[in-house]
């Protein structure tokens, strides 16, 4: 089969295309045509180095893919040959990535495709969705009614807490950089979409919430929580996803504690499969009836993953805020 794949650690450059062996079927696992697998950051930090993870010689870097079943090992109960499936969490914990034309996955792994939804639409929303769903509802027990702050709603997380957290019935604001990413938060249904190169988000934020946010869904590297704990409503929760290497400063505990407030981390990877089919379902359904969809900002072949990664690596932890939603390989 075609794959990018790296046999060391370091910088994009170290992925490699070519020709690989289709690996063999195990019992509950389910060979899979990839049609289409998303970049997402964790995808960089593991073929960096920066996250510890076992690896496989060769490595196949990706999380998410969709595609077709084309093959059921023994033991696979829920799926069939020729059955669409969209998944995550490959590429992790010794599993084959995504970014090659086969991937042997864990039938716990997979979930039915929609009908008449794109394969790259389902790769684009599978990681940032699940991670999304977790903060939401596992970790931030968002209610109806509540209001939601995230920062980066142009984002691949921030699209789908904009959307999820509407569906919800939750009140929400955000901010963008530009007024194309501004005009995009609102088309997602944004009740409030601010500027945070020249808006004043903080007093934005007080108008918006007066009695406190119920809910801050930080995803960028750097929290500020000196101006976001004031901001909280007495049994608010901040969601912290991103930023390994960030020392931020705290305020006094005077603003944190008297109100009943938490700071609440998380990462996807840590969730049980039975967690995670839990948020699958309901994506599946939002996505089925056009509640929910991902923002292709930059699609490349398969061919191309070591571009894709420096690009998406430049958009990030470089902030050339070159792009807009998920970057995606089309196989």
């Amino acid at each position: 089969m075609k794959a990018a794949y790296y046999r060391t650690t370091g910088p994009a450059s170290v992925i490699e295309y070519g020709n690989l062996p289709d690996l063999p079927l195990g019992a509950g696992q389910v060979r899979v045509g990839v049609r289409a697998s998303a970049v997402n950051p964790i995808d960089l930090y593991i073929r960096s180095g920066t996250v510890a993870m076992p690896l496989n010689d060769p490595q196949i870097p990706g999380s998410d893919l969709a595609g077709v079943v084309m093959e059921t090992g023994a033991g696979v109960k829920r799926l069939k040959v020729g059955d669409r499936v969209w998944g995550s969490n490959q590429g992790l914990k010794g599993r084959q990535g995504t970014a090659c034309e086969f991937a042997v996955v864990d039938e716990e792994w997979l979930y039915l495709s929609p009908a008449g939804i794109s394969d790259q639409q389902m790769a684009a929303l599978a990681l940032t969705g699940i991670t999304a769903h977790l903060g939401l509802f596992h970790r931030g027990r968002l209610q109806a009614g509540e209001s939601v702050y995230v920062s980066g709603g142009s984002g691949g997380v921030g699209t789908m807490v904009i959307q999820m957290a509407k569906a919800a019935g939750a009140r929400v604001a955000t901010t963008a950089g530009s007024a194309e990413k501004m005009a995009i938060c609102r088309e997602l249904g944004a009740d409030l979409v601010m500027n945070y190169n020249t808006d004043e988000v903080l007093k934005g934020l007080k108008t918006f919430a007066p009695e406190g946010l119920d809910l801050w869904f930080e995803t960028q590297r750097e929290p500020d929580f000196v101006n976001a704990l004031p901001l909280m409503a007495i049994n608010g929760r901040l969601l912290v996803m991103a930023g390994r290497t960030a020392v931020p400063v705290f305020p006094h505990l005077g603003a944190f504690y008297p109100r009943n407030l938490s700071i609440l981390g998380f990462a996807m990877f840590n969730f049980l499969a039975e967690d995670q089919r839990r948020a699958a379902d309901e994506i599946t359904r939002w996505v089925s009836t056009r509640q929910l969809r991902a923002i292709v900002g930059h699609s490349l072949p398969l061919a191309q993953t070591s571009a894709a990664h420096q690009f998406l690596e430049e958009a990030t932890l470089g902030q050339s805020r070159k792009l807009t939603g998920k970057v995606v390989l089309e196989i």
